[in-house]
C-alpha cells in the first residue's frame, strides 16, 4: 500500500540528507572551530625551553586536548540555506506529482518542507535523515489533518436514529462500502437499518438487499425508478418507530455534470437533512478522485470521504490530496473485499507506512 509513494519519499530523504552533509563539510572547511579554549591550555601546558616531560604525563593531556577540539567541533552550527536544497525541492514536487498529489497540495508540502528547513540552524554531526524525515512528515501532516473531526464519537453522541447518506460515482464501490460500514456498526452495538436509495442503476436494489441478506439488516426499499428522498424518509421513520440507531442510504451513482441526478441528490439531503453526508470514490482514481470530490463537495457539501481499494494503491496521491483539496476528512479506507476490510483513516496511521 503507497509503495510507490513511500520510496520517492526514501529517495528524496536521502538525496537531501546528502545535500545538507556537504553544507556541513563546507561549513568545517570554512568555519574552522573556535579554539580559544583550547590554545588557552597548551599555552598553560607549554613546558620552559631547555627541560623535558615525561612521555607518560603528556599523553593524557594531549588526550584531554583533542577531546576538547572534537567538542568545539561538534558545538559548531551550520545554517541551511535555499541554494543548497532549490534543486532538490523541486524534484520532490516532481516526486509527489507523480504519485499523484495534487498540484496545489505538492505546493503546499514543498513549501512546508522549505520552510522548515532552509534557515535553520543545525549541530554539525546531527543526523540528517532524521531532519529530513522530520520536515516530511509535519509537511504532510498538515495537508491531511484539515478539519478533522472523530467520526465515532459524533456517531456514540449524536441523536438517534443518526442518518447516513453515502453520494458518488458510480462503480467506485459505494454500496460495497454501506455494506462494510454496516459491518463495523453492527460490531460496535448499534442497531442498523439500510436504505435502498439507488432506483436508477439496474440491479442496484438486489445488490443491496443481498449485503442486507447477508448481514441480518432490515432493507427499506421501493420499486426501481422511486423518489430516492421518499425512500430515506420511509427508512427514517421505520428506525424511529423499532429504535434502531443508525440508516444508511444508498443513493445511484453520478458524476457533477447530470443535472438531473445531482438535483435529486439535493432533494434527498433537502428534504431528509441527513446527519451526515458521505463521499466514496476509489484511492486508485488518484487525481481523478480528487477533482470528483471537489465538484460533489461544491455541488453537495459532504462531511467526509471514504476511500476503497486502498490496498491496490501504490502511489497514494488520494489520500494525502483529497482532506486539503476539499477541506474535509478522510474518515476511512477500504483495503479488501470482506466486510471486515475498512480501516479508520488516521493521518498517524498513514505517515508510519509512508516512513517505517
Amino acid at each position: 500500500m503507497f509503495d510507490k509513494l513511500k520510496e520517492k519519499l526514501g529517495s528524496f530523504k536521502k538525496i537531501i540528507g546528502g545535500a545538507i552533509e556537504e553544507k556541513e563539510k563546507e561549513t568545517i572547511k570554512t568555519e574552522p572551530a573556535k579554539a580559544e579554549a583550547v590554545k588557552t591550555e597548551a599555552a598553560v601546558k607549554k613546558v620552559t625551553p631547555g627541560t623535558t616531560e615525561p612521555v607518560a604525563a603528556r599523553a593524557p593531556e594531549k588526550i584531554g586536548i583533542f577531546d576538547k577540539i572534537k567538542a568545539a567541533v561538534l558545538e559548531q552550527e551550520f545554517i541551511i540555506d535555499e541554494k543548497s536544497l532549490k534543486d532538490h525541492l523541486w524534484e520532490l514536487e516532481m516526486a509527489l506529482l507523480e504519485s499523484d498529489v495534487a498540484l496545489p497540495v505538492a505546493e503546499k508540502i514543498v513549501e512546508s518542507v522549505k520552510a522548515e528547513l532552509v534557515g535553520s540552524r543545525r549541530k554539525i554531526g546531527s543526523d540528517t535523515g532524521k531532519i529530513v524525515e522530520t520536515a516530511l512528515k509535519s509537511a504532510i501532516m498538515k495537508v491531511i489533518s484539515v478539519d478533522s473531526f472523530d467520526f465515532d464519537a459524533f456517531v456514540k453522541k449524536a441523536n438517534k436514529p443518526v442518518s447516513i447518506v453515502f453520494v458518488g460515482v458510480n462503480g467506485t464501490g459505494k454500496t460495497t462500502t454501506i455494506a462494510k460500514m454496516a459491518e463495523r456498526f453492527k460490531e460496535q452495538g448499534y442497531s442498523v437499518v439500510i436504505a435502498a436509495g439507488d432506483t436508477f442503476r439496474a440491479g442496484a436494489i438486489e445488490q443491496i438487499e443481498k449485503h442486507a441478506e447477508c448481514l441480518g439488516i432490515k432493507l427499506i426499499k421501493h420499486q426501481e425508478g422511486a423518489d430516492p428522498a421518499a425512500i430515506l424518509y420511509d427508512a427514517m421513520q421505520f428506525a424511529k418507530a423499532k429504535h434502531k440507531d443508525i440508516v444508511l442510504a444508498d443513493t445511484a451513482g453520478r458524476m457533477h455534470t447530470n443535472v438531473n441526478l445531482m438535483d435529486q441528490l439535493k432533494k434527498v439531503c433537502r428534504v431528509n437533512n441527513p446527519d451526515l453526508v458521505i463521499f466514496v470514490d476509489e484511492a486508485v482514481a488518484g487525481n481523478d478522485a480528487v477533482e470528483r470530490a471537489r465538484l460533489f463537495n461544491s455541488a453537495v457539501p459532504f462531511s467526509g470521504s471514504i476511500l476503497t481499494k486502498a490496498d491496490a494503491d501504490s502511489k497514494g496521491g488520494a489520500a494525502i490530496s483529497i482532506s486539503y483539496t476539499t477541506g474535509k476528512p478522510i474518515l476511512f479506507l477500504g483495503v479488501g473485499q470482506t466486510y471486515k476490510d475498512l480501516v479508520k483513516f488516521e493521518p498517524q496511521w498513514l505517515l508510519a507506512r509512508l516512513f517505517e
